[in-house]
């Protein structure tokens, strides 16, 4: 199921505490990435990303791919 399904379930009440409808955003106290979208690029970012979840053991990152 797509975003989509799950915001118009969400609306519809089907699924509650659902962030940014019936449950706020927060934002974390110590975050593991910090992505300033308005400052840096994409590739960037998804770099950020793709390297802390390396460093946990989640993907093998080869960042040349990018």
């Amino acid at each position: 199921m797509g975003i989509k399904g799950l915001y118009k379930k969400a609306r519809a009440e089907k699924i509650k505490h659902f962030t940014g409808l019936d449950d706020p955003y927060e934002i974390p106290l110590c975050a593991e990435v910090e992505c300033k979208t308005n400052e840096e690029s994409v590739a960037e970012s998804a770099t950020k990303v793709l390297e802390k979840l390396g460093k946990l053991g989640y993907i093998v990152a080869r960042l040349n791919d990018l």
